[in-house]
């Protein structure tokens, strides 16, 4: 074990908090090689008083530091410089749409025992309802709050996961045989699950703004007349990074009342609430299923989600509930109504939030104008490509020990008009994001130039 060294940190002018000035000034010296890994930092209350700040300030700067990778605390000995270790094994992994970790062993120790005291073993000795506990129903109402929807939990359904609500809304909204309209990009476990279901799969025309009303007009009329739903992410959509502004949001919501068409709502990657652009539920509750879950703002672990759902359809999505997945786990219910008492879920989602806006700037600041600049925070970010330079990028950056996104996996319409590559930046360090994105950008730097590729789709 190396001993503590006579190095001390500067504590930054700027207009960040103090504790975030310092976290900055100790991961630059981190990666500067200034701090070896496994060096242990100095100990909270001696650094507080060598730098003049309060001892609240040096924990909040060293849990920032735990939380992006760059040093591991460990209790009664103290908190190392942990590069080295970050790594979780030879490949870093851009591929899974996993938030930053948020959630520490302390947060989870208190929060177990906290449920431990509350709740007793009757708890986990029966079945809920098909619909789920109604009060873990208004829960997460409560949570979808958070996000500026007003949700009524007479309609709302407690799924296992997102996932989980898509394959219940699909299968309510066309079934076996019907066809699912989605943007040509799209998020690849809709497109697995619409599949594996025997749902057609159609893909339509995208633009800047998302899915084309032109594109789903033209493939509506040629429709066949089988059962058919319209499927979309308006929302810092999973791959591309678009959203639909509200005249998008309501062209769409025409098209489908004109052809009588359910639409189901995948509002998984909103980190925020956005005023400007409401959800299609809150514009047409009677036609729009909706989606959500806790995996992008808490944690993927849970596997909580939830489902509005129109209410005449109410009975055949339960059913359909009950026959894909019976119950949500009543202990990750009751871990969530633990966060929500004690303020744990609104500080973990804060500290996600800030964590990924965090990210797409280090990404931002690396690919540039090689990257489509998101509208909204999240976890992902587009490289728009022709076809066949996005898969010499997959093949290249795996070379290199990185993994993305496979190219095909995303792909509703395979015409080469929407084409590029999806980097997940939630999941690795810091440090790993950095070195993985510099790689990358080399990589971009050796191909044929291509037009205007942050401004494309």
């Amino acid at each position: 074990m190396r001993q503590q060294s006579s190095w001390l940190p500067r504590l930054p002018e700027g207009a960040d908090t103090p504790s975030e000035r310092l976290a900055s000034a100790l991961a630059e010296d981190i990666l500067a090689g200034r701090l070896g890994s496994g060096e242990r930092l100095p100990a909270h209350r001696d650094l507080s008083f060598r730098l003049g700040i309060g001892l609240g300030t040096v924990t909040k700067a060293y849990a920032l530091l735990e939380r992006r990778g760059l040093v591991r605390s460990v209790r009664g000995r103290g908190t190392f410089v942990a590069v080295a270790q970050a790594r979780r094994g030879p490949v870093i992994d851009l591929s899974r749409n996993v938030p930053p970790a948020a959630l520490g062993d302390r947060v989870l120790a208190r929060t177990l025992s906290a449920i431990a005291r509350r709740v007793d073993a009757a708890f986990f000795n029966g079945y809920p309802g098909v619909t789920g506990h109604e009060e873990y129903r208004r829960l997460m109402a409560r949570w979808f709050m958070r996000f500026g929807l007003d949700a009524d939990p007479a309609r709302l359904l407690l799924t296992g996961g997102a996932q989980h609500a898509l394959a219940v809304a699909m299968s309510t909204a066309c079934g076996a045989g019907g066809t699912l309209f989605m943007e040509a990009e799209t998020y690849a476990g809709a497109i697995a699950s619409a599949r594996h279901a025997g749902i057609r799969v159609r893909g339509i025309e995208m633009d800047g703004e998302g899915m084309s009303p032109g594109a789903l007009e033209r493939a509506l009329r040629d429709h066949d007349g089988s059962p058919a739903a319209v499927y979309v992410i308006p929302t810092m959509q999973n791959p591309t990074t678009v959203t639909m502004g509200r005249g998008r949001r309501e062209a769409i919501i025409r098209l489908c009342r004109r052809h009588d068409l359910p639409i189901i709502e995948d509002d998984v990657y909103s980190l925020e609430p956005n005023p400007a652009c409401p959800q299609l539920v809150t514009l047409a509750p009677d036609r729009v299923f909706y989606v959500n879950s806790l995996s992008k703002t808490l944690n993927p672990t849970l596997r909580i989600g939830g489902l509005l759902v129109p209410g005449p359809l109410f009975d055949k999505a339960a059913a359909a509930v009950h026959a894909t997945g019976l119950m949500v786990a009543s202990l990750s219910c009751a871990v969530l109504e633990q966060w929500l008492i004690d303020g744990t879920a609104t500080a973990i989602a804060q500290s996600i939030r800030k964590e990924a806006e965090t990210r797409q700037d280090i990404a931002l600041s690396i690919l540039g104008d090689r990257m489509r600049r998101p509208g909204h925070v999240g976890h992902h970010i587009w490289v728009p490509l022709p076809d066949a330079d996005a898969q010499r990028l997959d093949a290249a950056a795996a070379a290199l020990g990185i993994s993305v996104t496979p190219r095909a996996a995303t792909v509703a319409r395979a015409d080469g008009l929407v084409s590029g590559i999806r980097l997940c930046i939630g999941g690795p360090s810091i440090p790993e994001l950095t070195s993985a994105l510099e790689r990358i950008a080399g990589i971009l730097d050796g191909m044929a130039p291509v037009s205007s590729l942050a401004s494309a789709i």
